[in-house]
């Protein structure tokens, strides 16, 4: 698909992963509405900006209204908006547990109904920034993987639904460092020292995802029809091994973060505010 006049509406636009899609989408020529509950910082690259909290049905009823007075229809819809935030699995679930279901899936799901109508005027497109956390089990991260498990699940209830009217494609990210893992730095959990592996100081791998070249996976999907795939060659080979190979998986992010707890590198202090 050429992405020359293609009308496209991004949430989590003030964010890393977002802002540079956007800039990407831009310089590909497509005109771009970004959303978000914050506004972006400097220059926004776009001709629009809507700030809006998503999980808000009236609120994302605006934002879409908005953008389809500003861009006159509407080609692609790209959800990416997320929050991140480490609870304990086996306690009540906590008020962060509850933000991120709202953020990562209803508020998904609300802006996609709202923009179906339009959506089906153009055989569109939807693409849902799901986490390879979706199919890559962890600990201390209950509501963020079944946040983004739900999402795919939505997203392949939607596809069956509306095949042939419009396309649905799900992604997969891996570990970006933005500032979505703000919170759980805090807390103690730092995704960048569990997939920097360093034996004896010297660098082995690294699966950190940068910020670019994620992005650029967004716009790649943009133009094409994909189904399920990671952002970048390294995330969709991770994704492959999580549903092929889990038990592996398991015991190495199991082992790895045991390692870690036990050297001292990771200190966890959850926050343990629950609702009723």
């Amino acid at each position: 698909m050429n992405l020359h006049g293609a009308r496209i509406l991004i949430t989590g636009a003030a964010g890393g992963l977002g802002s540079k899609t956007t800039e990407l989408l831009i310089r590909a020529g497509a005109r771009v509405i970004g959303v978000d509950i914050r506004k972006p910082e400097g220059n926004w690259p776009g001709t629009r900006f809507v700030t809006a909290d998503l999980t808000k049905r009236e609120e994302a009823r605006e934002a879409i209204d908005r953008a389809i007075e500003a861009l006159g229809g509407l080609d692609i819809l790209v959800n990416n908006a997320g929050t991140l935030s480490l609870q304990d699995a086996g306690i009540q679930p906590t008020l962060g547990s509850r933000h991120s279901m709202e953020v990562n899936f209803w508020a998904l799901w609300n802006l996609t109904a709202e923009a179906m109508p339009h959506l089906l005027k153009t055989n569109g497109k939807v693409i849902n920034i799901a986490s390879l956390f979706a199919a890559v089990n962890a600990p201390l991260i209950p509501s963020y993987g079944a946040s983004k498990r739900a999402v795919v699940a939505f997203s392949d209830s939607l596809r069956m639904q509306y095949h042939g009217r419009v396309t649905v494609t799900t992604m997969y990210p891996g570990f970006i460092n933005t500032a979505i893992h703000t919170d759980a730095v805090r807390q103690g959990l730092s995704v960048a020292k569990i997939i920097d592996i360093r034996p004896l100081g010297l660098k082995l791998v690294s699966l950190e995802e940068p910020v670019a070249a994620a992005a650029a996976g967004v716009v790649r999907a943009c133009r094409r029809q994909y189904r399920d795939v990671g952002t970048t060659r390294m995330g969709t080979l991770t994704l492959w091994a999580a549903r092929h190979l889990p038990s592996f998986v398991d015991a190495f992010i199991r082992t790895r973060i045991g390692y870690m707890i036990r050297k001292g590198t990771l200190k966890i202090e959850l926050d343990n505010p629950v609702f009723p």
